[in-house]
């Protein structure tokens, strides 16, 4: 049985890889995991591939044992890995609570991590992986210093995973889009709506993610849609962090 796992399904970016990995084909039917059933359910009426729902929540320890069981029991041939769980928080330091900070770095690097790693022996040649990363990856993010960090892990991680995973001929792949009008700005506002208030573009999912799918199949390491976006990562690794932080910090007012 040739499947696809898709994490942080019920929404977003994570909703849009569902629906367009069902397009392409070539899949007998989809994991799907978040923690919302009942959206899961509803996502199988916009989609002809067959949806296994996985209702856990990744922050959870027992949530792994589950996936992990349901591998050993169905031994089946992932082809294609996207990680989309994951949350942020805008505000200063003393604004967001430690429980929340600590769930990011739980879930946005912790469960990454986690699931890619009991996936991979399922996984053969022409296996694909997409970490969803954001623009953040690249330079550190005042008012949003957690979730920038667990970006610039992921981005790390993927790119010297892509590497090691070479001699079985599995592309891994950081998605590094910029801001995507999706519910991360519900979480995100609950701690502050001042401290980061300029977004200067604003994609939809869908149109962020059809990028992802192309460069996913073509093999690359990490993709940023949009050609400003690529010009402000050229930006990041010439300029000094120092510089780049101030601008951001003359943009949001601050």
């Amino acid at each position: 049985m040739r499947v696809a796992v898709i994490s942080g399904a019920s929404s977003g970016m994570g909703r849009e890889f569902v629906k367009m990995t069902a397009q392409r084909g070539g899949i007998d039917e989809i994991w799907v995991i978040a923690r919302r059933k009942e959206r899961l359910e509803a996502l199988q009426t916009e989609v002809r591939v067959p949806l296994r729902l996985l209702p856990l929540d990744l922050t959870r320890e027992e949530s792994y044992g589950e996936y992990s069981a349901l591998l050993e029991r169905h031994k089946p041939d992932v082809a294609f890995l996207v990680n989309a769980s994951g949350f942020g928080k805008f505000g200063r330091y003393d604004e967001i609570p430690l429980e929340d900070s600590v769930n990011m770095i739980e879930l946005n690097c912790k469960s990454m991590v986690r699931v890619t790693t009991l996936t991979l022996p399922y996984m053969k040649a022409g296996g694909r992986i997409v970490q969803v990363d954001s623009m953040s990856a690249f330079q550190p993010v005042p008012y949003m210093s957690i979730y920038g960090a667990t970006k610039a892990f992921v981005l790390s991680y993927a790119r010297s995973l892509n590497v090691e995973l070479r001699p079985r001929n599995i592309k891994v792949m950081a998605f590094c889009p910029y801001w995507v009008q999706t519910e991360f700005f519900d979480h995100a506002w609950e701690t502050s709506k001042t401290a980061v208030t300029n977004y200067n573009k604003i994609y939809t999912a869908e149109e962020v993610v059809r990028v992802a799918m192309r460069d996913s199949e073509k093999g690359r390491d990490v993709c940023v849609p949009g050609l400003s976006n690529k010009l402000q990562v050229v930006a990041t690794k010439l300029l000094p962090h120092k510089l780049i932080m101030k601008i951001w910090m003359k943009q949001q007012k601050h």
